[in-house]
């Protein structure tokens, strides 16, 4: 006999509870571990794919690791240090850059530029603030990062977490299968299955776009010989995963600090504006059909705002928690509508038959129902 439903909305919301308890007394000691199983579920499909091409499990996930540990490599000895470098020069250079817009504008625009003019001293006071404080913002997080988290324990234990979750990986689902609620085990299957379709779509999808068109970016960008290219490549192509917003951005951006650099060789400028315009359209043409599809059912501002609430109540933990829990919760709610619009809550009596033998009697109008 099945549990009745108050019961098990019970239990399920005490499993729920506990979970979200675990979250925050534990959320810096399972750091590791959820980088460890997003690491796993974004690469399961690769381990699928040469298990086909007939490589066994553990071979197939000893290659991945090995090119994977190539790439981090080689990225922590080349991209990291010249990211750092560019980092800090730009906030260095910031109260220049602004100098420099203000005596354009005080050329172009001397009525709005006088000694007392609000605009002129907030272009003033920006550059020297975006120095200092992003000097600090900068050492804060290195600071914070290293006191959080011991970052030799982190960078051991994520990998070696991954490395396992990824050989056991179909094995766990199969076992996680066997403990569903009998009764409940087809609805729980078709949800899960959804939720992972809306996951593969924006993390693997989303996220492969985004590591495309950041890369492409950064290094286009710095082939042109625009100064920074690789911070505002990459943090263009971070943001991607909002539509618009990370070519927006970018491009701004990277605009912005064209003219200052090549002020008087438009080309140079254009070429700037066409590297966004390219990446556009490949991703709007190529990347975004091909790997995330026509919709995730994630939508943008949902996915920020459990960004920002998640962030907000269990910090970094919550963000990386943040889009499964979005994607869950999307699919939890369509489901709980579908019910709805199928229930006699929301068709009322004109979605049920009329019994027989009321169909013939008339009302106390005399009208027929």
């Amino acid at each position: 006999m099945a549990l009745p439903v108050r019961k098990q909305l019970l239990y399920w919301g005490i499993a729920l509870a506990v979970f979200f308890a675990l979250l925050w007394l534990l959320g810096d000691v399972i750091l590791p571990f959820l980088v460890g199983g997003a690491i796993s579920y974004f690469l399961d499909p690769v381990a699928d794919r040469l298990e086909k091409m007939g490589f066994s499990r553990v071979l197939s996930t000893a290659i991945i690791f090995v090119i994977l540990v190539l790439v981090v490599v080689l990225a922590m000895l080349v991209v990291v240090p010249l990211l750092i470098q560019q980092t800090t020069d730009l906030i260095q250079s910031a109260p220049d850059l602004f100098n420099q817009l203000r005596s354009w504008l005080t050329e172009r625009f001397p009525e709005f530029m006088d000694d007392t003019s609000p605009l002129r001293q907030s272009l003033s006071s920006i550059g020297e603030t975006i120095q200092s404080r992003g000097g600090e913002l900068l050492q804060s997080v290195l600071s914070s990062a290293a006191g959080v988290v011991n970052v030799l324990v982190f960078m051991v234990v994520a990998p070696v977490v991954a490395f396992y979750l990824l050989l056991d990986w179909d094995n766990m689902v199969e076992r996680i299968d066997d403990l569903l609620p009998r009764d409940h085990a087809p609805t729980i299957r078709r949800l899960a299955s959804q939720i992972d379709r809306t996951l593969a779509g924006f993390v693997r999808g989303q996220g492969t776009v985004c590591l495309i068109l950041g890369t492409f970016y950064a290094v286009a960008l710095m082939v042109i010989g625009l100064q920074f290219g690789l911070v505002v490549g990459l943090l263009a192509g971070l943001l991607t995963f909002i539509p618009y917003v990370g070519a927006l951005v970018g491009g701004a951006l990277s605009i912005g600090l064209a003219l200052f650099q090549f002020w008087g060789d438009w080309w140079m400028i254009v070429a700037v504006a066409a590297v966004f315009q390219v990446g556009q359209m490949v991703e709007g043409n190529i990347l975004t059909p091909k790997l995330v599809g026509s919709s995730v059912g994630l939508h943008p501002v949902w996915l920020i705002f459990a960004l920002s609430a998640f962030g907000t109540l269990f910090g970094f933990v919550g963000m990386l928690v943040a889009v499964p829990v979005a994607a869950a919760l999307g699919v939890l709610v369509r489901f709980g509508i579908e019910q709805y619009t199928d229930s006699l809550l929301y068709r009322g009596l004109e979605g049920r038959p009329i019994p027989e033998e009321y169909r013939d009697d008339p009302d106390e109008d005399g009208a027929q129902i």
